[in-house]
């Protein structure tokens, strides 16, 4: 009997037994949530200047008029977003007598507005100006680690079990998180940074693919979706505890100890029974059924395997997807439309603290469209169709984008408030939940793991990127540079929206299962 008859016709595909654990195989997405996004603040860039020379006590607000005085003589001016502020890099050279024509020279020193954060990591190691590159850098290591723990995690899971692989990664994440806080200088912080990535994503994956293994295929897609509710609940959770904790060492500690919690799991959670039974340990795989089948108040048959309980046919490598024209194309769109998805998501976010307003409501706000988005996408999937869903959500987040333009260059500080909407709408567009199952579905039966996995590797690819493509918009400076990372993630997700639009409808369709049907597939 095959494993999912045994799951839909037998146990029940979401029986109390599944939603039990399936609550408890929850909590690793929202501490995985909690850390993803929560560089938002902990690497937020508040506003600074070069320090005074010789003054001790100096501190980023005015503390008089001979203080003013010392900035006056000291400090350059220049226009920052269409105001006159004191430029944040540069300093007069001492030994040139005060006039018009001062040269000035970069600071090596400097203070920054505590208004809003008592202090983060790039005040501390000095992430600004010349080395304002630190930033970025620390992010893309930090989705270099998501990208390492997305191919690594599937493989030790594969050899040691999913149980032992999420109270692997809790240690690895509780380490981590703790050390990311207490680093002493940036090359530990980076290294930290790389380990609590992979950490995040392994607990984030292997939670997920545990889950599945439990819930019938019926259900999947909805328990898929309200696992990805859980991980925006810890976005949620991390911006609260920012709100409240202005200190970034606090803030690292507040969401990084919480998730020794999760080595309660070790005790509370059976191993995948599908897992051991693939692993040729039946007779503990059948007690964790036949226990689940107790509390779910039904009977198992008295034989549950057999031959083809697991599905063993011949395995295709994710190459065969290549050796076909239709097959090419199609490919190369849903990695390209991955590759945007993530790209937009992270580094929307990420640019959150140069929208004008408050940076708790723009970031409360951003994960709002995200949450409203995936709840739309689990009513809508099943009513309008995959492709006419996914293609509008990119064209309307991409367009919005792009139209952030002219907010930014045209506008006026009345006008910032469109600028906002625009951006929270592009965030909306860029959630994954629609192109997972979309993707999921085109991709034959054969390859269709090795398909989501390496889509999902184009999405960390496009992750590494975006701090990059944000970091260039402050490089070039003006409204122009703010309006730059917009308009490359609006032109990037309006050109893959138009890309799918290649790509066949999946919704109440027979499933292709070998390479030969997915040629065939939407030929019909």
């Amino acid at each position: 009997m095959k494993f999912d008859l045994i799951l839909e016709d037998h146990l029940g595909p979401f029986g109390p037994y599944q939603k039990r654990i399936f609550l408890l195989l929850c909590m690793p997405a929202v501490f995985a949530g909690l850390q993803l996004l929560s560089h938002v603040f902990t690497l937020n860039v508040p506003k600074h200047r070069c320090a005074l020379p010789g003054i001790a006590n100096d501190t980023f607000a005015i503390q008089g008029p001979h203080h003013e005085l010392l900035l006056n003589a000291t400090i350059p001016w220049k226009i920052v977003k269409g105001t006159n502020v004191r430029d944040p890099c540069h300093i007069y050279k001492e030994d040139v007598l005060v006039g018009k024509n001062r040269t000035t020279q970069e600071c090596r020193v400097w203070v920054y507005d505590k208004s809003i954060f008592k202090s983060t990591a790039v005040t501390e190691l000095n992430m600004v100006c010349s080395n304002s590159n630190l930033r970025s850098l620390t992010n893309s290591v930090l989705f270099v680690g998501l990208l390492s723990g997305s191919v690594i995690s599937g493989i030790v899971s594969d050899l040691f079990g999913r149980k032992q692989v999420l109270l692997m990664a809790a240690v690895l994440h509780l380490g981590s998180g703790i050390g990311t806080a207490f680093s002493p200088n940036f090359v530990a912080f980076v290294i930290f940074r790389f380990f609590n990535g992979a950490s995040s994503i392994t607990l984030l994956i292997s939670s997920f693919v545990f889950v599945l293994e439990l819930v019938g295929p019926s259900k999947r897609t909805l328990a898929g979706v309200i696992n990805k509710l859980f991980w925006c609940s810890g976005l949620f959770m991390v911006g609260g505890f920012a709100y409240f904790i202005r200190d970034w060492h606090l803030l690292q500690l507040s969401i990084s100890a919480p998730v020794a919690l999760l080595f309660g799991l070790y005790c509370l959670v059976p191993e995948s029974p599908r897992w051991l039974l693939s692993r040729g340990r039946e007779i503990e795989a059948e007690k964790i059924l036949r226990d689940a089948a107790h509390v779910n108040g039904v009977s198992l048959p008295d034989v549950l395997f057999d031959n083809d309980t697991l599905d063993n046919g011949p395995s295709t490598k994710i190459t065969e997807m290549f050796k076909s024209h239709v097959l090419l194309t199609r490919t190369l769109i849903i990695f390209f439309n991955w590759f945007v998805i993530i790209m937009v998501f992270y580094g929307l976010a990420l640019n959150v603290d140069d929208l004008v307003g408050d940076i708790f409501l723009n970031y409360t706000i951003g994960n709002i469209a995200e949450v409203t988005a995936i709840v739309l996408s689990l009513f809508l999937m099943d009513k309008l169709g995959r492709k006419v869903l996914h293609c509008g959500n990119m064209l309307l987040g991409g367009t919005a984008c792009l139209a952030t333009i002219f907010p930014i260059m045209y506008g006026t500080k009345e006008h910032e408030w469109i600028t906002i909407t625009l951006t929270m709408i592009g965030r909306f567009g860029a959630t994954d939940c629609i192109i997972y199952v979309f993707s999921a579905e085109l991709f034959p039966t054969v390859v269709r793991n090795s398909g989501i996995g390496s889509s999902s590797l184009s999405g960390r690819v496009g992750a590494i990127i975006s701090p990059h493509i944000v970091s260039l918009g402050i490089m070039v400076g003006g409204d122009f540079g703010r309006a730059l990372p917009s308009t490359v993630f609006g032109a990037l997700s309006v050109v893959a929206g138009i890309l799918a639009l290649w790509l066949p409808e999946t919704m109440h369709k027979e499933l292709p299962e070998t390479i030969d049907d997915a040629i065939q597939f939407g030929k019909q």
